[in-house]
């Protein structure tokens, strides 16, 4: 948006500046002509100006000597009509000096002269006359010099004819040199025009190269769009107003089996055998472009060539075109009839899940209550066995004899061995179905718990000869996280048991226990010893009830710990897993997500 406008300025201005040179090149050479056309006629004018002085002065000169000769010439007493005529001039002098005082009347010395000349001329022309009239005057002779010295015109008329010159002189040199400013300016003017000229032919040629190019641009630019649009697979239709197709891409046109040059310009409801003849569909596309209604995953029912009834998907909204002030609907189809299919599909499948959930919740619920059930009735008869069997063998005394005394130890051993599964299976019943109080739980204080533990429990089981195990324990930084606390101290005191336990064989025990952060916030903890392991192979019966993969005369147990410590981990959203090798040890991994809920099963 920001380039486009910054173009839109510089075509302004560039522009402005084309109109300003071409005003340049033609008006300011057109006032320069004018100026010069001016001056030249202003030259002849003053030229002829000066001349019609000269042309002036000189007749009345003429006329002056014509009259003055005639009044000469009449003073001796000869009478004729052409003198009479030449002293008649005197009318025509002041017509004379009329057009010389009009010719002059711009300088203010020779309007002085003109006055001067005319006084003297008005007395010169008066005493003319009276010589003329007066042939045998005894005074003619004085007039005639009054006349001639007294009253001297022509230093005048020089004086003003001179000053006429000197100032077409002067004129002419002024003319001269604005002339020669003219020219200068004139050529100046020229070779700006040239550059103006060329400054603008190469704009031109600036501005025809980049539309030319921005054509270019905008011809690939169109080019790519339409390759894009027609690559998609995706069915997409332009529509105007009368719901006529005015662009399509070619998947709308495999969609409906037709001609992809054929389709522009027809209506929609004319393509795909009446498909879009729905007035249902054809208001909603309406409302569209009229009413600015937007057309969200529309589902439409449509019925192909071959008689298939498919499921289409429709999105629709308005959108403005670029190169015109009209709108049209942007229409997009999908075929979802298999997705639709599908979805069916799994609905169905997760009605009979929920169905089989609920059976299994049932019968899981069934089996807590007969484990519950059972382990309780199973102690009194327990207690009844172990407590005779004790009476049974202090009855006997030292009377019992070897084999008697074997039985009654067969017979208390397996009592307590089936105690101990009863309270084993209790804790598991209660695992699974007692309420989670979810706290804040420090690991490392429960794992350091967890093996003073266990030490004091081998102490206490140490021989009387002073023989004790050795273990190394190598506990790293543990977090503290939320989760039930009993549960998870059930989870540590199982898994540092069973390291303990099946490291018994060793010289020097070694169990590590380390955690690390996940990605989802949730923490990986490991429990690692170097004990017998087991084989891969059997990995799977490890977390069930009652599974066990070594012998109970090796390594006693009743085969619930680690189905306990699954459990927790479940209810807690959590998994474990195990990794090991015969002889070579165990790794037991498990993992509890953040914010664990208060309820699994």
């Amino acid at each position: 948006m920001l380039s486009r406008f910054t173009d839109d300025g510089w075509d302004r201005w560039r522009l402005i500046g084309l109109g300003l040179a071409a005003f340049l090149i033609i008006v300011v050479p057109a006032l320069t002509m004018r100026q010069l056309s001016r001056e030249s006629v202003n030259a002849a004018n003053w030229v002829a100006h000066t001349q019609a002085v000269g042309a002036r002065l000189y007749n009345l000169q003429a006329d002056i000597r014509d009259v003055e000769s005639a009044a000469l010439t009449l003073s001796k007493g000869i009478q004729s009509p052409a003198l009479d005529e030449r002293l008649q001039r005197m009318d025509r002098m002041q017509a004379t000096m009329q057009e010389l005082a009009e010719l002059v009347k711009d300088s203010p010395e020779q309007l002085v002269r003109m006055g001067r000349i005319e006084s003297m001329l008005e007395r010169r022309m008066e005493l003319a006359k009276e010589v003329a009239q007066s042939p045998d005057s005894p005074h003619q002779r004085a007039m005639i010099e009054e006349m001639t010295f007294r009253y001297p015109i022509r230093m005048l008329v020089e004086e003003l004819q001179q000053h006429e010159e000197k100032l077409l002189a002067d004129r002419a040199a002024t003319a001269e040199r604005r002339q020669r400013v003219s020219s200068i300016v004139s050529w100046s003017a020229l070779v700006v025009q040239l550059l103006l000229l060329s400054l603008v032919l190469w704009l031109l040629k600036r501005q025809i190269g980049g539309r030319a190019e921005a054509e270019l641009r905008l011809i690939k630019a169109s080019a790519r769009a339409n390759s894009v649009l027609q690559t998609v697979r995706e069915p997409i239709v332009l529509l105007d107003h009368e719901q006529r197709v005015v662009l399509h891409n070619t998947a709308f046109s495999e969609l409906y089996s037709v001609n992809h040059e054929d389709i522009n310009q027809r209506p929609l409801q004319s393509i795909g055998d009446g498909v879009w003849a729905d007035a249902i569909i054809r208001q909603r596309l309406a409302d569209v472009l009229l009413r600015g209604r937007e057309l969200w995953d529309f589902e439409h029912e449509q019925r192909s060539i071959d008689g298939m009834v498919r499921t289409m998907l429709i999105n629709a909204r308005r959108m403005p075109l670029p190169d015109a002030d009209d709108e049209v609907v942007l229409m997009t189809v999908s075929d979802i009839t298999l997705q639709r299919a599908v979805q069916v599909r799994v609905e169905e499948l997760n009605r009979q899940l929920e169905g089989k959930v609920e059976q299994m919740a049932e019968v899981n619920r069934e089996l807590e209550a007969f484990s519950y059930s059972v382990s309780h009735d199973l102690r009194a008869p327990l207690r009844h066995v172990a407590g005779f069997a004790d009476k049974l063998g202090r009855h006997l005394g030292d009377g019992a004899d070897e084999k008697t005394r074997h039985y009654l130890e067969v017979i208390t051993g397996s009592a307590q061995r089936m105690a101990a599964l009863i309270d084993d299976l209790l804790v598991y019943s209660r695992l699974g179905r007692g309420a989670m109080r979810m706290q804040t739980v420090d690991m490392q204080s429960l794992v350091d718990d967890t093996r003073s533990l266990l030490d004091s429990n081998l102490k206490a089981e140490e021989p009387e000869n002073g023989a004790h195990r050795e273990i190394e324990w190598k506990i790293g930084p543990l977090p503290v996280l939320i989760a039930d606390e009993n549960m998870m101290r059930q989870v540590w005191l199982n898994l540092l048991g069973n390291a303990v336990k099946y490291t018994a064989g060793r010289d020097k025990a070694v169990i590590e226990v380390t955690s690390r952060a996940l990605a989802d916030g949730g923490q990986q903890f490991s429990v690692r010893d170097n004990g017998t392991g087991f084989d891969m192979q059997y990995a799977g019966k490890l977390f069930g009830v009652f599974q066990r993969l070594h012998k109970a005369s090796d390594y006693p147990g009743t085969g619930i710990g680690l189905a306990s410590v699954r459990r927790v981990l479940m209810r807690h959203g959590g998994r474990i897993w195990a990794e090991a090798e015969t002889d070579k040890g165990a790794t037991f991994h498990f993992i509890i997500p953040p914010q664990a809920p208060e309820a699994h099963s």
